[in-house]
């Protein structure tokens, strides 16, 4: 099936829109490609033998960047940011700086050697935790994740909720995230964030704050899949078909910097894992040139785009941080 769907950018011109950065309220940090999990909607690729991997001096880099660029929020990310051996280095300096941390948390990584003191550490540094549970199902679980990852999933929520992660009033915040197991876009998060919570209630006693769901992206290991299942071209087709301009506004691109694991900087991760670097032929590189300076040429800079913003621009709109509208 050939794809008649626009370039995205024609879109945006189409509509009479453009995209730039409004400021870096988020500055979004990938460690790294290495995970205990190979999931099959993974944008990064992540798995236990990639060897991409964050060093202490770039992670020392990107502290200083986001020093300059004086965001509200880190939100780290990976593969399994928590692998990383300089995760909580990046952890205790920027909570010490005041700022807040996000971890972007597969839930089974809190049972690997070695981990064992994982929550107790991000529960004394109050890390916001966005964990991935893509269904409260097992079955569908499963299929996108491998066997055993449910059970071990539950236990690792059973884990959060003891050191307070989830109850209300503790500070201690514990999200959820879904992405749909097949070709299609995700239900309401309202009411789909009710089945939640009843369901892993009733079944488990697990509590959580909130469910944001999120849209797969057409690229890497969930576009690989839709290739060998010949739908690649009519999931694109579904994006754009659902493109809703109303959703352009609140796209995380605009108020965040994303910092590979080897430095380079982009608008999102997603451009990251299709190396859409910045710098206009030029890449923006950590340590290249002063922090202070990359922050000056980022503000108010254009967005790049390609066809997979169509995955953060349909139905009610797609972020790191759930739907849009």
């Amino acid at each position: 099936m050939q794809t008649t769907t626009p370039p995205f950018a024609t879109r945006l011109h189409q509509e009479g829109k453009w995209l730039t950065r409004s400021g870096i309220d988020t500055v979004q940090i990938n460690v790294g490609k290495l995970c205990n999990q190979a999931c099959l909607h993974c944008h990064v690729e992540a798995g236990p033998k990639r060897t991409e991997i964050m060093d202490r001096q770039t992670a020392e880099l990107a502290l200083d960047f986001v020093r300059a660029a004086s965001p509200q929020t880190v939100d780290i990310t990976g593969g399994a940011p928590e692998l990383n051996p300089s995760f909580r280095f990046l952890v205790e300096r920027v909570r010490r700086d005041g700022r807040h941390v996000m971890d972007r948390c597969n839930l089974t990584v809190l049972l690997e050697p070695g981990q064992e003191d994982l929550a107790q550490f991000l529960a004394d540094m109050r890390v916001e935790i966005m964990a991935s549970l893509p269904c409260y199902l097992e079955e569908n679980v499963t299929k996108q994740r491998g066997h055993g990852v449910y059970t071990k999933s539950i236990e690792a929520l059973h884990r959060l909720n003891a050191l307070g992660y989830g109850e209300e009033n503790s500070g201690l915040i514990l999200n959820l995230i879904y992405n749909p197991v097949g070709a299609h876009l995700p239900p309401p998060q309202v009411a789909l964030e009710a089945d939640y919570k009843r369901e892993l209630g009733t079944r488990f006693g697990v509590h959580f704050n909130r469910l944001y769901t999120i849209a797969n992206m057409p690229i890497a290991r969930f576009a690989h899949m839709l290739r060998r299942e010949g739908k690649f071209a009519s999931y694109q087709e579904l994006l754009a078909t659902a493109f809703n301009p109303a959703t352009l506004e609140g796209l995380m691109c605009r108020h965040l910097v994303s910092i590979s694991w080897d430095g380079f900087l982009y608008d999102c991760d997603f451009n990251q894992m299709l190396d859409m670097r910045l710098g206009n032929g030029n890449p923006f590189r950590l340590g290249e040139r002063p922090a202070a300076d990359l922050v000056r040429l980022l503000r108010q800079r254009e967005i790049l785009v390609d066809s997979h913003c169509y995955g953060c621009t349909a139905g009610a709109g797609s972020s790191c941080g759930g739907t849009l509208q």
